[in-house]
This record gives structure tokens, C-alpha cells and sequence, in this order.
């Protein structure tokens, strides 16, 4: 009789498993986003300072969307790279297919109710340290396809965050924050980008979620 209680909660336990795994949304995330223990020491090595340069930003001094291949720009290359069953037309426009938003958990089926972020935002780049960039090099970071710069998320949601860091916005999908601190630990940390310190405390909360 133990054998056959325990054969069944074992049943049970495999079920509740493959459920969860089911109902966990598959999506596609940006390449190179470090491990938990490589974003804590990436962190460690960046400089503290406080951002600069403010008044003198301007978005247009980092071109986007460029041409990456064909007639596919870089929004339109993201909306491939991480959506799902995407159809795209004769100008690579997306004209079907779903895109989920790790940023808050919602799912679209229309393009347009999607943006692509800059996982640091252009002006907080500015400040911590692009100011002193030549146009070239901002412009290779506002269209980087190689690391966790870029993310189709909700355009709501993305207006929502603007151009702040860790210390004033954060997801609401809580279980997304791990992620979210190693991301932009790592675009910080391959660009030689500064923190300043309210950014450099949320993000070791944010890790400590991992």
C-alpha cells in the first residue's frame, strides 16, 4: 500500500512538473547574457561615478534603425530574432506572428504593439560615459545584435521605463529581474560604461533574486 501511495504522488509530482513546464512561455532572449556569479564580479570591476553630460544629449547622435541585411533594419531583425512563427512581407515588416515580453508577461500577435528597447537606454549611456564616443562607435551600440541590448517588449511598457536605470525602474515581472540585472551588468561591462551608486545597489538587489 506505501508503494502504491507513493508510485501515485510520484505520478502526481511528474504531472504538476510537466504542467508548469507547459505553462512557462518559450521566447527567444538576446545572446551573451552572463551567468549569475560572471554579472556579480562584471559589476565589481565597473567604475562608480556619478553621470555627466546630461543637458548635452541628444538621440539622434546615436543613428538607428540601421540596415542590417537586405531590406531588414535593426527593429525589424529583433522582431525575427525573438518572436515567434514571424512572417515578414517584401520590406521585412512583420505582418504576423507573437512576441512575448519578458519585461511583463504579455504576449502580442501585432507588431506594432511592440518596441525594441535599449536594455540601457541611449541617454543613460550618454551620461555614463558614450558622451565621449565618436558617432560610429554609438551608433554600433544602438544597433548591437551581439549582446542583451535589445528586447521586443511591450511599447507601453517601454515608454514607461524611458531612459531610466535599475535604481527608478525595474520589471514588473519580478522573476525577470535576475535577468534583467545580468543584461544590463553586461552591455554596462562591454561598452566600459560607468554605474553610479543608487544604480550599483539595485542591481546587487536585483542579483541577489538569481
Amino acid at each position: 500500500m506505501a508503494r502504491a501511495i507513493k508510485a501515485a504522488i510520484t505520478v502526481a509530482a511528474a504531472i504538476c512538473i510537466t504542467v508548469a513546464i507547459a505553462a512557462t512561455p518559450a521566447y527567444a532572449t538576446p545572446p551573451n547574457i552572463p551567468s549569475y556569479s560572471t554579472a556579480l564580479s562584471r559589476l565589481n570591476s565597473l567604475t562608480v561615478a556619478a553621470e555627466s553630460h546630461q543637458s548635452t544629449y541628444n538621440r539622434d547622435l546615436f543613428p538607428h534603425w540601421i540596415t542590417i541585411t537586405g531590406s531588414c533594419n535593426t527593429r525589424e531583425q529583433v522582431l525575427k530574432r525573438d518572436g515567434s512563427n514571424v512572417v515578414v512581407n517584401s520590406s521585412c515588416a512583420a505582418v504576423s506572428g507573437s512576441w512575448y515580453s519578458p519585461f511583463d508577461g504579455a504576449t502580442w500577435t501585432n507588431a506594432s504593439d511592440v518596441d525594441i528597447d535599449h536594455m540601457v537606454p541611449l541617454s543613460e549611456a550618454w551620461a555614463s560615459g558614450a558622451w565621449a564616443w565618436t558617432t560610429a562607435r554609438r551608433q554600433t551600440y544602438a544597433n548591437d545584435l551581439g549582446g542583451p541590448e535589445l528586447w521586443a517588449v511591450t511599447d507601453n511598457v517601454n515608454q514607461s521605463k524611458g531612459d531610466k536605470d535599475p535604481a527608478e525602474w525595474q520589471p514588473s515581472l519580478s522573476s525577470f529581474r535576475c535577468t534583467y540585472a545580468r543584461a544590463w551588468i553586461q552591455v554596462k561591462y562591454f561598452y566600459a560604461l560607468t554605474v553610479d551608486s543608487a544604480e550599483k545597489s539595485a542591481l546587487n538587489s536585483m542579483l541577489a533574486t538569481c
